[in-house]
């Protein structure tokens, strides 16, 4: 937004047309301490176990594992990170008037083809001295990775990459799933689901299970590559996630396939044993 080599119009009034002062220039975020990256990969692998955890039983999981640190300070870290306890809550609020939420469309659909439902999520990713959030797009049926993309912050950009990724490789789904976060409420997000004639369907608030197939795939990518390489960089994490995706669609066996990769399955591959894949989807 602002332009330090602009000869026509100086930062003080690039600044001014803006509304900001001009010290937020030269301000760089210090980032979080070595104690608070620690607690914040703690969180994370307790999280993948037990999800139902809010802030306060976590502080207490925390405690428990000799950190003294209150609520307060896990909120904070939680929040940071992009993740909450999942539970059924009452409706106490209404969503922001500017973003829509879509009703959810999957429950007691048959899902038996790729292409016919998409889904995507964010999850948080621990770096050596640091973290970055990654955003994958996958086909529900096969579960095959479609695309995917790692970002310094929670913002729609990333998002939005990983969608127009997948669309340009794969063509069009009919129904495309996501939870109610705002990088996929968003005007951006949704319109491009819109100009591809998609039907948008979002989760129940707080029902992890309403898009379960990519919180399976954020446990698998986790255990078997993340906490395994300890990145000490972006650039190692994008090529070792990157190699890990590779290796999830094209060699894993799935269980649920018969030991069949997603990328079989994606494609078309002939079942052995009879495997039929509408056992893949249940009703939610």
């Amino acid at each position: 937004m602002i332009d330090h080599n602009k000869e026509d119009l100086s930062l003080v009034s690039q600044c001014n047309l803006l509304s900001i002062s001009r010290s937020s220039l030269y301000y760089k975020p210090k980032g979080e301490n070595l104690l608070n990256l620690k607690l914040m990969r703690l969180i994370d692998e307790q999280f993948l176990k037990t999800p139902c955890y809010g802030s306060r039983q976590m502080a207490r999981h925390l405690n428990r594992e000799g950190y003294c640190v209150g609520r307060h300070r896990v909120r904070r870290l939680m929040r940071l990170m992009g993740i909450e306890a999942i539970y059924q809550a009452p409706r106490t609020s209404d969503p922001h008037p500017a973003h829509k939420v879509y009703p959810y469309a999957l429950k007691g659909l048959s899902i038996t083809q790729p292409n016919h439902v998409w889904c995507t999520d964010i999850t948080y990713i621990p770096m050596g001295r640091g973290f970055l959030y990654l955003v994958a797009v996958m086909d529900w049926a096969s579960r095959k990775v479609l695309s995917w993309r790692l970002s310094n912050t929670m913002n729609t950009g990333f998002c939005i990459e990983a969608l127009e990724e997948a669309l340009e490789k794969y063509g069009s789904p009919e129904i495309f799933n996501t939870d109610q976060g705002s990088q996929f409420t968003s005007f951006d997000f949704t319109n491009i689901l819109k100009k591809h004639d998609i039907q948008i369907s979002m989760d129940g608030k707080g029902r992890w299970m309403d898009n379960v197939f990519i919180e399976r795939l954020w446990r698998s990518t986790k255990y078997e590559c993340v906490y395994l390489k300890q990145f000490s960089c972006g650039t190692e994490a994008r090529k070792e996630i990157g190699e890990y995706f590779e290796f999830y669609n094209e060699e894993r066996p799935h269980s649920t396939f018969n030991g069949h990769t997603p990328s079989e399955v994606y494609n078309g591959v002939t079942y052995q044993k009879g495997f039929d894949l509408s056992c893949v989807q249940k009703a939610a």
